[in-house]
């Protein structure tokens, strides 16, 4: 039993160290496989950083106002990460829009220098989160922050466990293998016990069940057809994904996280 927690533990610090830059232990042993049971606890990295994002908001909401608040907060998230998935979306937007076949699209995401499509990307992606944080309820945009970072990794673990592996050098390679079946379980067990988050918001307004309904469809329904997309687009032009393909589905996945939920405060009066 013990040793079961110390793996677990050690598990849980390896993808702490890999996905943040939260200091962790070193571990002279470690082995390139050990990543692939870490990766089960990405959405469990996404509560935390959620978290950690969330009380900057409403820390600093305290003495600026809500723009500051929600810039100061999306900044923290990023330094939190060393901006991971940004890279991997920028990498990925330079690689399939500039690219023409497999090698090329490989080469090009490679390379760390900022293209074009990678610029714009990155630019879209971030003024679209911050646009869409501030048309959010002031009061519901922690909870939103929390949910959307933990279920944006989730569905970037899913697009590991329906896909192989393509790259064959970079940082993300340790995820190269498989996910189990119970690695998929407990990565959903964290991804989706922040919704829990909703009854908590919801439940002093004495909400109808109508509108969990509808803001359910608001959000789940757009943000499977995003991953969706983005599976069949990767799977169509490399064959599997990439470590940058995962963080472009995390970016993809929050920003229409976000968009489902303006989408329901923006029409709740028509539930």
């Amino acid at each position: 039993m013990l040793s079961f927690v110390h793996r677990q533990w050690r598990s849980f610090l390896l993808a702490l160290g890999f996905f943040t830059r939260i200091p962790v232990p070193s571990f002279a042993d470690f082995k390139d496989s050990e990543m692939n049971s870490a990766a089960k606890y990405f959405p469990l990295i996404g509560v935390i950083v959620g978290l950690i994002g969330a009380g900057v908001f409403v820390l600093s909401g305290h003495v600026f106002p809500n723009t500051i608040a929600i810039l100061l907060s999306m900044a923290a998230t990023v330094c939190l990460t060393g901006a991971f998935h940004e890279d991997g979306l920028a990498d990925s937007a330079d690689g399939l829009g500039g690219g023409w076949d497999k090698e090329r699209i490989l080469t090009i995401m490679q390379d760390s220098r900022l293209g074009t499509y990678g610029a714009v990307a990155l630019f879209t992606v971030l003024f679209a989160k911050f646009q869409l944080l501030t048309e959010l309820p002031q009061s519901f945009i922690a909870y939103a922050l929390v949910i959307a970072h933990a279920l944006s990794r989730l569905c970037a673990v899913y697009t590991m466990a329906t896909l192989n592996y393509v790259k064959t050098s970079g940082k993300a390679k340790p995820l190269a293998s498989k996910l189990t079946v119970m690695d998929v379980l407990i990565a959903s067990v964290f991804g989706l016990l922040p919704l829990i988050l909703l009854q908590c918001y919801f439940s002093p307004l004495e909400i109808e069940a109508r509108h969990i309904i509808a803001l359910f469809t608001c959000v789940f329904v757009p943000v499977i057809a995003a991953g969706m997309w983005w599976r069949i687009k990767i799977k169509r032009w490399l064959g599997g994904y990439t470590g940058d393909c995962l963080g472009a589905a995390q970016q993809i996945t929050e920003l229409v996280i976000y968009l489902g939920f303006v989408a329901y405060f923006s029409n709740v009066e028509l539930f």
